[in-house]
């Protein structure tokens, strides 16, 4: 899952931005609005999580200009305000979720998991194909019964793998779902990453590479 964190405040930003990191999460981070009308024209989020009050450019006109472009990217808004009618008035733009400050930090990691859900066809919280199974709340993957120990960026690549259902998923899609925008786009860490999860999760092998195109599973 790849999200776009936006708050002025830089060290909450920042600390958010490490504990979705943590969850496995592709992870930018903004502090103003006008950065973050640059991030979205260029790349494809599938949560904000997104500040009200931000500086250059509001996070209501933000949120607007999500909805207008027709993207399916949530949008989890924050406000200082606990009040009904801030957070009517924020769904009412566009926002798909309100979460008042200060917050626990469980409760941000569950929203944020389930707006992901909501931007592809529904799935089952926990995944299941070829003898593995993953659950992406509670960070653990099964390979017919024998919990395997994954690192966050292959635990990511497996569960874009396994959402896609068997479809072929490409380098750069799996670039662009793992890993923040400052990896370098010419670098071999898809691949390594997948040697890898190969190597963890046994023989025979799940993960089949299909020359030209990409990985399935």
């Amino acid at each position: 899952m790849r999200v776009l964190v936006v708050e002025d405040e830089q060290l909450l930003a920042d600390a958010v931005a490490t504990g979705l990191r943590r969850e496995a999460m592709a992870v930018d981070v903004v502090y103003d609005g006008a950065a973050a009308l640059e991030r979205i024209a260029v790349n494809d989020y599938d949560v904000v999580v997104l500040d009200r009050d931000l500086p250059l450019v509001h996070g209501d006109d933000v949120c607007r200009k999500l909805v207008e472009l027709g993207m399916p990217t949530r949008v989890l808004m924050l406000t200082a305000s606990g009040d009904v009618s801030d957070r009517v008035e924020g769904l009412e733009i566009g926002a798909d979720d309100y979460l008042p400050k200060p917050f626990a930090f469980s409760e941000l990691i569950a929203r944020v998991r389930a707006l992901g859900r909501r931007t592809t066809v529904a799935l089952p919280p926990v995944l299941e194909r070829a003898g593995i199974k993953l659950d992406p709340n509670r960070r653990e993957v099964f390979r017919n019964g024998k919990e395997i120990q994954l690192a966050p960026k292959e635990f990511a690549v497996l569960e874009v793998l396994m959402r896609s259902e068997g479809a072929v998923v490409s380098a750069e899609q799996l670039l662009e779902k793992a890993w923040d925008e400052n990896t370098d786009p010419f670098t071999n860490v898809v691949r390594v990453t997948v040697m890898t999860l190969r190597r963890k999760l046994g023989e025979p092998a799940v993960i089949v590479t299909v020359p030209g195109s990409g990985y399935r599973i």
